[in-house]
């Protein structure tokens, strides 16, 4: 696999355009992605049961329409909890798509982010549409454009995209997402958008997605708060030339591995821009008896509020840390827990058979005050594996989401 300094352009047939429509005072508000022919589309969706109109929308396009060809997205303003009407505006988006794209409504996916309750600017976003047509562009600066036009309290644009050989052919994998607050398990407050040159039968396709954002998007937290529009979408269309892949293809497994480095690299960005974060957080936990323990122990440690305040600290309260693993559901020994803390500054062993080593605490300081930080916990149950990540919570947390819809 070789990793590209490109975004969700990068595949053949790929354009992508982003823009000031005047959702906003000032920043780029919608964006729209568009294959140049049809292609297999996958979904995965928030399990809130408040769910946003256009999460609605894409569910019925994802498991009723023959293929998806473009993705409209909007930042601002979240169509949700916004009744019929909200509704109503998804297939008033589609159709101005489908009009300026000359593809059907039904291949329309539609993305709204943004404030809950608002009614949509119709007047504003229907023009907002027929520009973004009319600005559809390949390349690098196009892709760019797009990831910026979807942050809502974001402070960066998160793009990651990577190359491998499927039949003898170049294959590429990309994606954008934004995300930043309401961030936790199932999945986060966030919009992916990933796209793909490869050739892959739909069902196969929304499986791999499904096995894939279990790892990714699943495993991460900013402060446990899970959305009305969280969205994953994938197209395939196929313009590579590979074989179509299905289960029964010796090459499936290249690609998802592409797929889960996509949706992993995202999830970090997401999880390391966390509102108000200085720091992206890993949890390690190894050792456990199933991978469904692990999965839920390095949560529960990314998770904690207590964990994340002692990040932002840069104290070594790994007390802290045991407390989150205790209280997850799952039976460990926590007489034979083992606990490192590691970043750029060093590693070093807080926790051995469930006491302090009498570390230094200066040298944990130094280690928590970097911007990546891995925390590895080591139990004595079994062989099962899982990887979480969060950041710690600070001030400006309070901050933000004190005066968001201002």
């Amino acid at each position: 696999m070789i990793i590209l300094n490109e975004g969700v352009t990068a595949p053949k047939g790929f354009t992508a355009a982003g823009l000031h429509a005047g959702i906003k005072k000032e920043k780029d508000d919608m964006a729209m992605l568009l294959s140049a022919v049809p292609a297999a589309a996958a979904g995965t969706f928030t399990t809130n049961v408040v769910k946003a109109a256009p999460v609605k929308w894409d569910q019925a396009v994802v498991e009723t329409s023959a293929y998806a060809q473009a993705v409209v997205v909007n930042s601002g303003v979240a169509n949700a909890c916004t009744g019929p009407e909200g509704y109503a505006d998804c297939e008033a988006m589609a159709a101005q798509a489908g009009k300026a794209l000359g593809i059907p409504a039904d291949a329309v996916l539609i993305a709204s982010t943004g404030v809950i309750g608002a009614p949509m600017p119709m007047p504003v976003i229907l023009p907002g549409i027929d520009a973004l047509a009319k600005a559809l562009a390949p390349g690098r600066a196009a892709a760019a454009a797009a990831a910026g036009a979807i942050m809502t309290t974001d402070t960066k644009p998160k793009e990651a995209a990577c190359e491998i050989v499927l039949d003898g052919k170049p294959v590429k994998v990309a994606g954008m997402c934004k995300g930043s607050g309401m961030i936790h398990p199932n999945m986060a407050t966030m919009l992916c958008f990933v796209t793909t040159d490869a050739a892959v039968a739909k069902p196969t396709l929304q499986k791999a997605l499904r096995a894939v954002v279990e790892d990714t998007f699943n495993m991460i937290s900013v402060d446990g708060d899970t959305s009305t529009n969280d969205s994953v979408l994938v197209l395939a269309n196929g313009m590579a030339g590979n074989e179509t892949l299905t289960e029964e293809s010796p090459e499936l497994p290249i690609f998802v591995d592409a797929l889960a480095w996509v949706l992993r690299e995202l999830s970090k960005m997401i999880a390391g821009d966390g509102e108000g974060c200085t720091c992206l957080f890993t949890v390690e936990v190894q050792g456990a008896a199933t991978k469904a323990d692990a999965k839920t122990l390095a949560r529960s440690v990314a998770a904690s509020s207590l964990v994340k305040a002692a990040l932002f600290g840069h104290d070594a309260n790994w007390g802290r840390i045991l407390c989150a693993l205790g209280y997850a559901g799952v039976p460990f020994d926590p007489d034979k827990v083992d606990l490192w803390v590691e970043s750029s500054a060093g590693c070093l062993k807080l926790v051995e058979n469930g006491r302090g080593t009498g570390y230094s605490e200066d040298f944990a300081t130094q280690i928590l005050s970097q911007e990546e930080i891995t925390a590895r916990v080591l139990l004595a149950e079994g062989e099962a594996e899982a990887t979480a990540w969060g950041c710690d919570l600070t001030y400006d947390y309070v901050k933000i989401n004190g005066d968001y819809r201002s």
